[in-house]
């Protein structure tokens, strides 16, 4: 029988990349991770890993392997919450991720709310942007991603995740206060100066497509995925901005205004954990209180 310490190193090395990264998640010295999976080849019987540049890369019998204990994991997720759900206080530590816009408008609210409702259980939450976050949810650094979803993206998530709405977060196109009221439509900016978050990121993607569709190109100034220094750049009368509703939730700042855009565009808030975990008594306990925090559609 395989020993499952060893496979659980072998996924950890799938999700992370590096020896020195699985040694530093796992608490163990590189040279006792190299010295497991060289055990593990042994009970396997094939080569696990090979050369990869400067460091390594799974071969193809390790990929079989990894999606086994993936299934094992996730079998282990259940009966975690199995035994958790059997008791009759919730305790233990839920590990949360959310965006800078949604770390702001619900995190403060929901720790304050989860202390009242469970006192016994520890809420531990970061700032991490979406795509740092889901592999950290996957690797079972996190337990819960607060993410979001812009028009046009419909990928499905994978098999081992577990997503459910938060709720819609209007778009709009935030301009300087003194911005002449004739100018209603996204074309008539298409000369202005622009704030965007970086290039690459999902939000940016959406805010070309957008101007595209208006018939330019922004001019991209400034780039920041500081949603409030966007806003304070848009008060400066410097640029303009395309942000979330939820960017500004505690008020537009003096300087600033919004106009609708066509469509009146959403981008989805939502909520994911791991499959195996979605019954969890502690993630149930954080999406519930989500959900009486997040505004009404």
């Amino acid at each position: 029988m395989y020993d499952l310490g060893r496979l659980r190193v072998l996924r950890e090395l799938s999700h992370r990349g590096t020896l020195a990264a699985v040694a530093e998640a796992l608490a163990y010295s590189p040279s006792t991770i190299s010295q497991q999976l060289t055990q593990l080849e042994k009970e396997v019987g094939v080569a696990l890993l090979e050369p990869h540049g400067r460091g390594v890369r799974l071969t193809p019998q390790a990929l079989v392997l990894v999606g086994h204990v993936e299934r094992i994991l996730q079998v282990l997720d259940e009966a975690e919450a199995d035994v958790a759900a059997s008791l009759t206080t919730l305790t233990g530590t839920v590990r949360i991720a959310a965006f800078q816009s949604a770390m702001s408008a619900y995190v403060p609210a929901l720790v304050e709310s989860l202390s009242v409702a469970h006192p016994g259980l520890r809420v531990e939450a970061s700032q991490v942007e979406p795509e740092l976050a889901i592999p950290r949810l996957r690797a079972r650094d996190l337990d819960l991603v607060l993410t979001e979803r812009y028009p046009g993206d419909a990928s499905p998530w994978p098999d081992d995740l577990d997503a459910a709405p938060l709720a819609d977060d209007p778009l709009l196109l935030v301009v300087p206060a003194t911005t002449p009221r004739s100018r209603r439509s996204l074309a008539d900016f298409a000369e202005a100066q622009w704030v965007l978050e970086p290039a690459g990121t999902t939000s940016r993607l959406w805010a070309e497509s957008v101007c595209r569709a208006a018939g330019f190109l922004p001019d991209v100034r400034f780039e920041a995925t500081d949603l409030r220094l966007h806003l304070d750049l848009v008060a400066s009368g410097r640029c303009m901005a395309l942000l979330p509703a939820l960017a500004f939730a505690s008020g537009l700042p003096d300087g600033c205004r919004t106009l609708n855009l066509p469509a009146s565009p959403h981008r989805r808030l939502e909520t994911v954990v791991r499959q195996g975990s979605a019954t969890h008594p502690a993630v149930l306990a954080v999406r519930h209180a989500l959900v009486l925090l997040a505004p009404r559609s």
